[in-house]
């Protein structure tokens, strides 16, 4: 996201601030939530809400949401949860704000966003969360939770979420429920779910979550089969030539640390990633956002032995 893009992002989030934060005498939690219109936004047709959900009361830990209500027959369509990974990805910043949302911040001097023409709220309500605390604009009031977080409490934490915005809202609680997310999301998404599962097996009609199903995209599951997967996608889709896929499966052996491969080996996956210098990695047919691209996701090997030794430190 160009530089542009992110200030007019902070303009827009703070106007959204104003927007839910202020308290009307006599309506609902859910009507304080309403966002009426952004800086820069076109006209649309869908409502919108964003706010903050109490996960932990006792250590002032609440999460913030974005919410889209689908563009046609809101009352009928599903109900989609998005999470981005990281860990510590905003699913405001990336998911609504570059991938899947209806708005995308445009690179100009005054606040302007584009309509996404591809937006998930085109088939479904579209609900974007910010988790774990302290991710985006998710927050606690005990230093202490930042430390000990893990994957174990952004699960319940997300459960307690959802738990309690469908007491606010309601009228979306008999709605096909599905979980989609991407990166780390392959942890989230799967833990989450197996949460809500349990649950629904002892919970009360109130607490009860009408789950139908997950979605993954490029999900970080393990070491070796995500490296093997991100060589196979790029040469089923041409990013890369069949002598460099040819030269990659020969000479790398995934079943090994990621740190621990040949020189000769990381060679080669740095060619893979030079190729990313001029295709967007994560929207592959679409245009780049800016032209200094190679600056900003310069990728090499090297980084890639850092987020999987993160990822190993989070495993333990």
């Amino acid at each position: 996201m160009g530089l542009g893009s992110i200030i007019n992002l902070n303009v827009v989030i703070l106007v959204l601030y104003v927007c839910w934060s202020k308290q009307a005498l006599g309506v609902t939690e859910q009507e304080e939530d309403r966002v009426y219109g952004l800086p820069g936004q076109p006209p649309v047709n869908f409502k919108q809400y964003a706010g903050y959900i109490n996960v932990n009361e006792t250590h002032g830990r609440a999460l913030f949401y974005w919410f889209f209500e689908s563009v046609d027959q809101p009352q009928t369509k599903p109900l989609l949860l998005w999470l981005n990974g990281g860990p510590g990805c905003s699913s405001i910043g990336y998911g609504e704000a570059e991938e899947l949302g209806p708005f995308f911040p445009q690179n100009s001097s005054q606040p302007k966003l584009k309509l996404n023409p591809y937006s998930w709220n085109k088939t479904a309500n579209l609900l974007f969360l910010e988790s774990p605390a302290g991710v985006g604009f998710s927050y606690t009031n005990t230093t202490s939770d930042i430390s000990e977080l893990g994957d174990t409490i952004t699960a319940k934490d997300s459960h307690t979420f959802l738990i309690n915005w469908f007491k606010r809202f309601p009228q979306f609680k008999s709605h096909d429920f599905y979980i989609a997310g991407e990166s780390y999301a392959g942890h989230y998404v799967p833990q989450l779910s197996e949460l809500i599962l349990d649950n629904n097996h002892n919970s009360s009609e109130e607490d009860y979550i009408n789950f139908k199903g997950i979605m993954i995209g490029n999900a970080l599951l393990d070491d070796e089969t995500d490296q093997k997967g991100m060589i196979e996608y790029a040469w089923d889709h041409a990013v890369i030539s069949d002598g460099l896929y040819h030269n990659i499966t020969t000479i790398c052996n995934f079943s090994h640390p990621i740190q621990n491969q040949t020189d000769e080996c990381n060679t080669e996956l740095n060619k893979y990633f030079d190729v990313y210098k001029i295709i967007d990695m994560y929207s592959l047919y679409a245009p780049m956002w800016f032209s200094n691209i190679s600056n900003v996701r310069s990728h090499s090997f090297s980084k890639l032995v850092l987020v999987s030794f993160i990822n190993l430190e989070l495993k333990n």
